[in-house]
């Protein structure tokens, strides 16, 4: 008979099989065919547990568990499908297989709990197709930007609403199958921490107090191409110097702060695109996190600033901050955290209260109902690469804690 930490590992790497490209690590990009061949396994498992599963207009797939009342409020537990490119395996999976254990611990039992339970897996939560993170959980929440599914594009210049379409979907569906506050009882969510805390203080699993907020932007520095050698420094629109001098400002700013603020460009697009050519045209993003808010806005101001100086310094450049994603820094329900506290003293797991510096679904949901996150250790704090590994049996453990902290739940 399969162990719980077996099932838990065939479900990672078969899921981890389906790849929208080949190359280093994982490559799960939402609403291609290999996305629809992990939402086909995921529901296909649901269904084997004993789960009534269905599809919601932006693609996520839910599997519930209908309660003896079912007109009271699900507890839902889940995570995100889609990976980075040349991600790892266990980002998003991790959480969706521990509500899927769940879900089988409860079938195994024969257990139908008062109120329903629902397992989700989610699409879309990284964002590096549309250069916007979370977006099927802010869609879901009512909490997309005005024309964003039109007007966002992926490289190949397709919209969401177009992508979307493609994969069998309904983009006017959306708004009609919104939840609202009230619809959930509680999202609980299981993630791999992405960081080294836990690993480096041998603890076993984390229980989320708070995850910080993030502001996610792409700007645009127009400028004038010429000849990279005959024209002097002084007399160049260089949109690549103006960018570097911007980044720069946003990072010291940053670390100067000291309150813990992390400040990134991960994506830098110049035009033309020649060695010999000053670029007329560069795209980049900015990725800023804080459990301050005020100190996002005080790096952002660094950042304007700087290319107010490169602009008035040469009238050829000029630019453009499109801000494509706000969430706020959220505090995890002190009841649920409580409770998720009970569960893993009671399985002896050593554990610590913590901050989540990374972003996730649940942040969106938080805004409409009690939420709580467990955190299991990242080997070497290594997240968004290749290398990330998460131990099976941890990711058991803290099934586990969910497993019982939903019993508790869905007896209410």
């Amino acid at each position: 008979m399969i162990t719980k930490t077996e099932q838990i590992k065939k479900d990672i790497t078969t899921i981890a099989r389906f790849q929208s490209k080949k190359g280093r690590g994982c490559n799960r990009f939402s609403y291609t065919p290999a996305f629809r061949q992990a939402a086909d396994y995921i529901a296909e498992e649901m269904k084997k547990a004993g789960l009534t599963v269905r599809e919601n207009a932006v693609g996520a797939i839910l599997g519930t568990l209908q309660g003896e009342q079912p007109e009271l409020a699900p507890v839902v537990s889940g995570s995100h499908l889609d990976s980075v490119p040349e991600g790892g395996n266990f980002d998003g999976i991790a959480g969706i297989c521990a509500a899927l254990e769940a879900a089988r611990a409860f079938h195994d039992a024969g257990i139908r709990p008062r109120r329903s339970f629902c397992c989700i897996a989610i699409p879309e939560e990284e964002g590096p197709q549309f250069g916007s993170g979370l977006f099927g959980s802010r869609a879901m929440c009512g909490q997309l930007y005005d024309d964003e599914i039109h007007r966002f594009r992926n490289a190949q210049g397709q919209s969401i609403a177009e992508v979307l379409t493609a994969y069998g979907k309904n983009p006017e569906k959306i708004a009609s199958e919104m939840i609202h506050k009230g619809d959930w009882a509680a999202f609980l969510e299981l993630h791999i921490e992405q960081g080294p805390v836990l690993d480096r203080e041998h603890l076993e699993l984390g229980i989320v107090e708070a995850i910080v907020g993030l502001k996610y932007y792409f700007v645009t520095i127009k400028g004038i191409s010429n000849h990279a050698g005959a024209t002097p420094m002084t007399m160049r629109a260089d949109t690549v110097l103006a960018m570097a001098n911007a980044v720069s400002a946003g990072a010291d700013t940053a670390l100067t702060l000291g309150d813990g603020t992390v400040f990134t460009t991960g994506m830098i697009q110049t035009h033309p695109g020649a060695g010999n050519i000053i670029p007329d045209k560069t795209v980049f993003s900015i990725d800023c996190r804080s459990r301050n808010m005020n100190s996002i806005e005080t790096v952002m101001k660094a950042v304007k600033a700087s290319l107010e100086t490169s602009k008035k310094q040469n009238s050829g450049l000029s630019y453009t901050i499109e801000e494509r994603l706000h969430a706020d820094p959220v505090e995890m329900d002190q009841s649920l955290q409580s409770l998720l506290e009970t569960q893993t003293q009671l399985l002896h797991i050593p554990y610590k209260r913590m901050c989540s510096g990374a972003g996730h679904d649940t942040m969106v949901f938080n805004h409409l109902m009690p939420t709580a996150m467990i955190f299991v250790p990242s080997r070497d704090g290594r997240s968004h690469v290749p290398e990330e590994w998460t131990d099976y049996r941890y990711i058991q453990q803290g099934a586990e804690v969910l497993y019982q902290t939903l019993r508790h739940l869905t007896a209410q």
